[in-house]
């Protein structure tokens, strides 16, 4: 397709950058080549862009967020060592951290460390709550789970549901 014609090889050259940058922004979601012990702050900016989120904890280390919803449906929690090195990385949507949300107990500061920030988040008037939304994927079903708080930011309840709004509308 490119001829040797300096034009032609030049336009080619810059077509194919283009393409393996796109080709490596999208293997790079899942953080796929970090390292924890070894890769650096710079690392994980390069692979996965700027945090959603960061929250500092009180050892030092900084929990940054990265969502990768609704349609991606998983949210990472990488955390960062003081001296800015990553130490774990995991993807905080599923059913196991979900079982560590405990009504009447839990807080909002809790689940917003468990789970990181949530896809949106409604307030329902009538019951004086906020609620957040978490969309999620278990095998092949797309799932969401609502997380309630009142006033007093304890979680009140915890809900999850198939995402029918994710459903493909049938043609009959």
């Amino acid at each position: 397709m490119c001829k040797n014609e300096p034009m032609r090889t030049n336009f080619c050259f810059a077509v194919a950058s283009i393409f393996l940058s796109l080709l490596s922004a999208c293997a790079s979601l899942d953080g796929r080549g970090l390292v924890p012990g070894k890769s650096t702050t710079a690392e994980i900016q390069g692979a996965m862009g700027a945090p959603a989120e960061r929250l500092k904890r009180q050892n030092g280390d900084e929990l940054w967020y990265y969502v990768r919803h609704p349609e991606g449906r998983v949210s990472y929690a990488i955390t960062v060592g003081a001296d800015g090195v990553m130490r774990t990385m995991e993807q905080r949507l599923g059913r196991e951290n979900f079982a560590k949300i405990v009504v009447g107990k839990s807080t909002r500061d809790e689940v917003r460390e468990l789970l990181g920030p949530p896809s949106h988040v409604l307030h329902l008037r009538l019951k004086a709550m906020d609620v957040w939304e978490y969309p999620w994927r278990e095998i092949d079903e797309k799932r969401v789970l609502y997380v309630g708080f009142t006033g007093d930011g304890i979680v009140r309840e915890v809900r999850e549901a198939h995402d029918a709004f994710s459903d493909r509308p049938s043609i009959d």
